[in-house]
């Protein structure tokens, strides 16, 4: 990562955290304690990095009540709540997924638009996000939860044509859908492609030392079963065989455009859109993305893959 881009991510990882009332506190609280009990702030610290911001009463209904029904799914030591159209579309269904902090809501607009083209959207809230029950989670857990969740709609007749996911989602999509996730379409909104600097630059917003860092990363891949470079594009790429369509906006502040372009070139036969002035956020709420994204996904799965070339930016 270059030193500007390195600077911006560190600069709203840094406001992210600091938006939230006592981190401060918590962060005079965890020097303290790497110095006195390096052990207890590395599992402080773990607790911590897995703990989605900001927090929430686990439990309440995530989306409008009304045009959607609501199922719970027990799952792991948490659970994953779907919301689905109580009008049953007769369309494919599309498995819509949040990102890290987010929740089933940000999704809506996309929704609606999969739903003008005749699609059957379904919408997740991931464990200890939105209305599902949990406290902590992390990057593996949400891969595990969308192989389960796509597996178990497959159980019910509902096989999703597509799976839509938005930031961390999609770094952890490419993951199950390198593993041969069962859908015909893949589209990656705004992915990050490293979680190792995710670590960094959580270390460097608590004032953390590298050794804290790395005994974070390891306490985390330990207890996982797996490593994190294996989440990253070079990993997962060659062995996505799906359609792809990644949508990364040039300014994003959280993942940066490199990232998207990392996915892009790894995935045989990607396809990248750039979007500017959009963000990391604004791109599950502009007309033309949502326009694209439905397009993409409309495609019957028997037309194979889509054109390799990069569409014009969407300004």
């Amino acid at each position: 990562m270059n030193t500007s881009s390195s600077s911006t991510a560190l600069r709203a990882t840094s406001s992210f955290y600091g938006e939230h009332p006592g981190m401060r506190l918590l962060r005079l609280a965890l020097g303290a304690t790497e110095r006195l009990w390096p052990a207890l702030a590395v599992r402080v610290a773990a607790r911590l990095f897995g703990t989605p911001l900001p927090l929430r009463k686990p439990g309440r209904q995530a989306v409008p009540p009304g045009h959607w029904r609501t199922e719970r799914w027990p799952f792991e030591d948490a659970e994953i709540t779907l919301y689905l159209p109580q009008a049953q579309p007769h369309g494919p269904t599309v498995l819509l997924l949040h990102g890290w902090g987010g929740h089933a809501r940000q999704m809506l607009p996309l929704a609606d638009a999969l739903t003008a083209r005749g699609l059957r959207p379904v919408l997740v809230d991931l464990p200890a996000h939105g209305g599902s029950r949990g406290r902590v989670s992390n990057l593996p857990q949400f891969a595990r939860a969308i192989e389960y969740a796509t597996a178990r709609l497959h159980v019910q007749d509902s096989a999703p044509h597509a799976v839509v996911a938005h930031s961390l989602a999609a770094n952890a999509a490419a993951h199950a859908a390198s593993r041969g996730l069962a859908t015909q379409r893949l589209v990656l909104l705004a992915p990050p492609a490293s979680p190792h600097e995710y670590t960094r630059l959580f270390a460097q917003v608590f004032g953390l030392s590298e050794r804290t860092r790395a005994a974070l990363q390891r306490r985390i891949e330990a207890r996982e079963g797996i490593l994190m470079r294996q989440f990253e594009p070079p990993a997962v790429g060659s062995r996505i065989a799906l359609p792809t369509l990644v949508v990364h906006d040039r300014g994003d502040r959280i993942n940066r455009f490199a990232d998207g372009e990392a996915y892009r070139d790894h995935i045989p036969g990607a396809t990248l859109l750039a979007t500017e002035g959009l963000g990391h956020r604004k791109i599950l709420q502009q007309a033309e993305v949502l326009q694209a994204v439905a397009d993409f996904v409309a495609v019957p799965a028997s037309a194979g893959p889509t054109p390799s070339h990069s569409p014009q930016p969407l300004a």
